[in-house]
């Protein structure tokens, strides 16, 4: 018997060829897998012929569009859906809670074509990149074009199907952030000193600004920029330096998981100021010759990358007119506000829960419009130095306020209920509108036109105030080009969106007018061959059908089917009846479609030059837009007027003094309501007089209320808005610099020490004479006596130096000895309050245990000085354990006895040591008791 016969040997082999079969299988699924992952992972991989036969059609071109779109999340228009692939399909699963299976190679989900938006803005929210990936064919073309057996045809677009409630609703400022760095030389970069310029556009306004500045290592001026725009995408180099780096993490994990903002990363080349310069000055020269505008080295970087950037969405139009750009902070037009004040004074939103609700703006956003509030933001944000102006908007809103005509408040009901004209102008201007958007921003803007119209003769008779009366006397004629474009459209087909139907007048239109002629004629010649069909079906009374859709059908009951032609083709049919179409109709409702389809396009081409022309009048349509705005504002701020003991601030920029009679906080007050009032307070600050208060006081006296109320009344006094008092007089303001509150900053690396000493050495920095600087307990971070010199300091340098209106909160009562040394400049003030101190009653057993006071608060400035902070009655508000608070009460007696056994065994001591070197003809003992022993009490051992 042979080897061969054996059946252990037959079983090797069988064995062998398993294996190598199975080898030979797990190296083809490992060479596709390899490949797969180089399509995803690779821009320059060549697909082999046996790639392609791996890959369906639609996966090869999802791969070619992924390798230009790598960090962006892509869905793709596949007929009446959109689908995610690959590792964005797992994205899309995971943040929109949709299933997610394997399709062929990849993995996929999808999405159905009405939701699109929805879900797009959902991504965005979650920080991700989106690209839509359109079909650029139509069935019924691509089935008569030459390509009719290949691929749809599909590109990046921006979507363009706004609802309507999207215009109507109120959208929050939306700004792309671009920064960029320049450092000057090796030894500021190392210092951490550096220049920063930043771009910001506004895509859904078409706002553009700009600024350039030097910034200190804490980054604090970066830090007052971003958080005055507030962006939703900040571009970054992809190296930054550390400090702004820390500070962009800090920001960004600040934010919330479905609002946070999205970093997008572009190489450093774009930044670099030869290849940047270059690239703006083409982008100009080509686009808008001549237009070219000067710019810091900084600022031109960003702009560089924001127009590199904003071509990949067809954006970059909004860059073409220079004169749009406008700079953010300029020291000669509004005050210096950075971000730590704008936080501390809880300017735009409240320390608690970031929201609006609590904050300055909160109180006087009483605006009609969303055009209107975005303006009054940067109202809030930046009050105005130029005293004229100041005063232009006080007499506006006096007016307002005091005029008994009844024009004010027709134009105020002008403003209710507009929809968002100046998002929906700036997505007309890029030719992102629907049919529905445009003829609802039109429609409107041709009303106000008319409505204002009507008004002229009343406000040129009536409107006192200079900047109420240009405003409204612009628009008519701003605005009067509109009208001619509302009277091309057709009502019902704009509501609809049907664009065929969009143009009353054909007139200007020869290629719609033609295409619609030739599918009349088609028309015609498939009505014209239903005679015959009645003939061949032998029923005269027969008529072309519509059944889901489908047109000219001809319905025959099943029982005369006979009567139908063989090459008839049966379209559907139900149990008692058939339908059909006839060879002619099946050809020349094909040629029909085909011209349907071309009318479609065509119209949209039409469309986008309507768009183009219209945009002809942007500007002054934006023009009046702003000034619509501005009144919007100012009955906003007369509104704030109405809420009773309000007063007109008396502005001046002759002296440097803030005087306050009975001021009050304008949101405390607000929260408060009617039923418990708010305890008001006088302040009197004057750059020749006493320019500087020391308060001290208990903890929870009022004293933080107290200082945030005189800064909030000065911003509202240059903003243009009346302020909570019976009487203030504000001299013009160049910034206001604050230091409150005892927290660290995890994200940046800062102690809540370091944190303290940063914002002060930032304000020793910027303030002037003419700045109200705000220091709140500086030097709590840190040991007792650190903090005390740290105190006495900085207040010192401020009086001495500075010489800035300035409100000094303290615990130390050394500090307060400042008053003695500058007794015409520095006042000493403490938050009035009452102590209670409980005593044991008959009938408790007696004790030797000190129980804590009670303090009640008056919330009132008072001249002196509170030598205790009464610590423990907060202890005692916040449910600490009573036993523990005997013990408290018991050990801070104790130790005050023992401090003031040293200081009395101390005085003595130097009395004698004083005596012992002063001459006895000269001076005796008891001169001494009743002549120096006050002086050097205070010297030696401050109280």
């Amino acid at each position: 018997m042979s080897s061969l016969d054996c059946p252990v040997f037959a079983a090797c082999i069988i064995l062998v060829c398993a294996l190598r079969e199975l080898q030979c299988n797990l190296s083809q699924f490992s060479a596709s897998l390899k490949s797969y992952e180089n399509s995803q992972n690779s821009s320059d991989t060549n697909l082999n012929k046996r790639t392609k036969t791996i890959y369906t059609p639609l996966e090869l071109q999802f791969i070619e569009m992924k390798k230009k779109y790598k960090d962006a999340v892509l869905c793709v228009e596949c007929g009446y859906k959109y689908r995610f692939f690959g590792q964005d399909a797992e994205i899309a699963a995971r943040e929109l809670n949709i299933y997610c299976h394997l399709d062929h190679n990849f993995m996929t989900a999808s999405i159905p074509s009405h939701r699109l938006f929805i879900h797009v803005r959902r991504l965005v929210a979650k920080g991700h990149k989106v690209g839509v990936i359109k079909q650029m064919e139509t069935a019924a073309l691509k089935a008569a074009g030459e390509n009719k057996s290949s691929l749809f045809s599909r590109k990046l677009t921006l979507d363009d199907s706004v609802d309507v409630e999207e215009v109507t609703a109120d959208v929050p400022d939306n700004y792309l952030l671009c920064i960029c760095e320049n450092g000057d030389n090796l030894k500021n970069r190392k210092k951490g000193d550096i220049v920063t310029g930043i771009m910001a556009i506004q895509p859904t306004t078409g706002e553009v600004i700009f600024d350039s500045f030097r910034d200190c290592a804490s980054r604090l001026e970066l830090e007052s920029r971003v958080l005055r725009l507030q962006p939703v995408e900040i571009i970054l180099p992809s190296k930054l330096s550390d400090q702004s780096e820390k500070l962009i993490h800090s920001i960004t994990s600040m934010r919330l998981q479905d609002d946070r903002i999205r970093i997008e990363r572009m190489e450093n080349l774009n930044f670099e100021y030869s290849h940047a310069f270059q690239k703006v000055t083409d982008f100009y020269t080509k686009e808008v010759p001549g237009s070219a505008g000067i710019l810091d080295k900084p600022v031109i970087c960003s702009l560089a990358a924001v127009i590199a950037y904003l071509k990949e969405f067809n954006l970059e139009k909004m860059l073409y007119n220079p004169s749009n750009f406008k700079q953010l902070s300029s020291e000669t037009e509004y005050m210096t506000i950075n971000g730590t004040t704008m936080k501390n004074l809880e300017i735009l939103q409240n320390q608690t829960d970031m929201k609006t609700k609590g904050s300055l703006l909160w109180v006087l956003d009483h605006t009609k419009t969303s055009f209107g509030r975005r303006r009054l933001k940067k109202w809030v944000t930046q009050p105005l130095l130029k005293l004229s102006e100041i005063n232009a908007r006080l007499d506006a809103v006096s007016e307002i306020l005091l005029s008994e005509s009844s024009v004010f408040g027709q134009i105020r009901n002008l403003l209710c209920k507009l929809p968002d004209l100046e998002r929906g102008l700036c997505s007309v201007f890029h030719k992102k509108c629907s049919t529905q958007e445009f003829f609802l921003i039109v429609s409107t803007l041709s009303r106000l036109d008319l409505e204002i119209q009507a008004f002229v003769p009343v406000i040129h008779s009536h409107v006192k105030s200079s900047l109420l009366k240009n405003a409204l006397l612009e628009i008519p004629d701003l605005l009067s080009p509109v009208k001619q474009y509302l009277k091309i459209l057709n009502e019902e087909a704009a509501k609809t969106g049907d664009k065929t139907q969009l143009f009353k007048d054909l007139t200007d239109f020869p290629v719609i007018r033609k295409k619609k002629e030739e599918i009349q004629d088609v028309l015609s010649k498939i009505q014209l061959h239903l005679p015959d069909i009645r003939k061949q079906i032998k029923n005269p009374s027969a008529e072309y059908v519509t059944v889901s859709g489908q047109e000219f059908l001809i319905e025959v009951k099943n029982s005369h089917k006979s009567s139908v032609p063989s090459d008839w083709v049966m379209v559907s049919s139900t149990k008692a009846v058939s339908r059909f179409h006839s060879p002619f109709i099946i050809e020349n409702y094909r040629v029909l479609q085909q011209l349907r389809e071309q009318l479609v396009l065509d119209c949209s081409a039409e469309w986008l030059c309507f768009l183009d022309h219209f945009s002809e009048h942007y500007h002054p349509v934006s023009k009046a837009i702003c000034h619509l705005a501005t009144v919007d504002c100012l009955f906003s701020l007369a509104q704030v007027a109405k809420q009773g003991d309000y007063c007109r601030p008396t502005v001046q920029d002759k002296r440097r003094e803030i005087i306050i009679k009975n001021g009050r906080h304008p949101v405390i007050d607000v929260l408060l309501g009617e039923q418990d009032q708010y305890v008001p307070n006088t302040t009197s600050l004057s750059g020749d007089g006493e320019r500087v208060m020391i308060i001290t006081g208990p903890n929870m006296g009022g004293k933080s209320s107290y200082i945030k109320q005189v800064a909030l009344i000065t911003v509202m006094a240059q903003i243009g808005s009346f302020v909570p008092a019976e009487e203030a007089t504000i001299g013009v303001v160049d910034g206001i610099f604050t230091r409150m509150g005892a927290a660290d900053n995890i994200y940046k690396g800062r102690s809540t020490f370091m944190e303290e000493l940063t914002d002060t050495a930032e304000i020793i920095r910027k303030a002037t004479s003419r700045s109200l600087v705000i220091l709140d307990e500086l030097g709590r971070g840190t040991s007792t006596h650190d903090g005390i010199a740290i105190a006495y300091a900085t207040l010192e340098h401020f009086i001495r130096d500075v010489q800035s209106l300035t409100l000094f909160v303290t615990h130390y009562p050394s500090v307060c000895e400042l008053e003695q040394l500058y007794p015409d400049t520095v006042g000493n003030y403490h938050m009035a309050f009452l102590v209670t101190i409980y005593t044991s009653s008959e009938c408790d057993p007696p004790t030797l245990t000190p129980n804590p006071e009670f303090i009640t608060f008056l919330y009132q400035i008072t001249k002196g000085v509170s030598a205790r902070s009464y610590g423990l009655n907060v202890a005692k508000l916040a449910d600490i354990p009573e036993e523990i608070l005997k013990k408290a009460a018991h050990k801070s007696k104790e130790l005050e006895r023992i401090v003031n056994m040293k200081r009395s065994e101390q005085i003595q001591f130097f009395k004698k040591l004083f005596l012992s070197m002063i001459p006895t003809y000269v001076l005796t003992s008891a001169n001494f008791e009743t002549r120096q022993c006050s002086a050097l009490n205070n010297v030696f051992f401050p109280s």
